[in-house]
């Protein structure tokens, strides 16, 4: 009797602690459970904060590129397009004198430099050759080397030449004389190029004028003094008067350039001529 209570205690015992070591594992399963889906809600808590964060910086980024795609709509303008927008605000009747004043002006500007730089020749060369033609030929095969020889100096050569047999006095004031007419040619247009040097900044004045006009007629008709109004007439006004002055001082470049070309030629001519009249004096005297 003992015996079996005995035993019957031993299994209760057993059990018991059977009871509580599934107990404790049990607990151990739950606490794991709840933190499985404690870092599961904590994952997706994370996830949704990134990809918030993410939306956002994202969201930002393309406003950012948005803005920066929508920059160059902004951006400044080309050369000729300003030119086109300042030629139409300084008023279309003036600013086409100044640009008419321009280009006739250059237009003569170029048509004198490429007549000057045909007139330009080698006196050194042409005399040197008009003197062995003397010596081999006489006159005719001089005048030949003259007429074969562009440019106002062989021109004046030929001249003095064509008159050889008249004296070489006649011969000198022929050249002088028709080196006059060769400086006349060469002088040519400059006249007109110097009105459009004047008459460009004279418009662009008349402009001025007439935008200052403009500019106290709407104060006028305001009955007040506003800044908007009276902006308009001055900025048309300064427009034209440097449109003008932008003219006059491309012009006067080349009308300098001009002038000193021409004055160079005309100091070769006078160098050659007496040259030339030594020559023809030593080649009569050898006669």
């Amino acid at each position: 009797m003992s015996i079996k209570t005995n035993t019957n205690r031993n299994f209760l015992q057993t059990m018991k602690k059977l009871f509580a070591f599934f107990a404790v594992i049990g607990m151990l399963g739950l606490s794991g459970i709840t933190y499985a889906q404690d870092e599961e809600v904590a994952t997706e808590a994370t996830q949704e904060v990134a990809t918030e964060a993410t939306e956002g910086t994202t969201q930002e980024v393309v406003e950012e590129a948005t803005e920066e795609a929508a920059a160059p709509a902004e951006a400044p303008k080309g050369i000729h397009k300003q030119i086109k927008a300042k030629f139409i605000e300084g008023g279309a009747i003036f600013m086409s004198f100044v640009l008419l004043a321009l280009v006739f002006g250059l237009a003569i500007c170029i048509e004198r430099i490429i007549y000057l730089n045909l007139a330009s020749t080698n006196t050194k060369k042409l005399l040197q050759n008009i003197e062995n033609a003397l010596n081999d030929g006489g006159v005719e095969s001089a005048k030949e080397v003259c007429r074969n020889t562009r440019g106002p100096v062989a021109s004046i050569f030929y001249q003095g030449l064509d008159r050889f047999d008249e004296g070489v006095d006649v011969v000198e004031k022929s050249v002088i004389s028709y080196g006059s007419v060769q400086m006349g040619l060469l002088e040519k247009g400059l006249t007109w190029i110097s009105l459009f040097i004047a008459l460009a900044p004279m418009l662009g004045f008349m402009g001025t004028v007439i935008g200052m006009i403009e500019a106290f007629d709407n104060i006028q008709a305001m009955g007040t003094i506003s800044a908007s109004a009276v902006a308009g007439g001055i900025k048309v006004a300064l427009i034209t008067t440097v449109s003008g002055l932008i003219v006059a001082i491309i012009l006067q470049v080349f009308y300098n350039y001009i002038v000193s070309k021409i004055d160079g030629i005309v100091n070769t001519m006078e160098d050659a001529s007496i040259s030339l009249l030594d020559i023809l004096v030593k080649y009569n005297m050898k006669k």
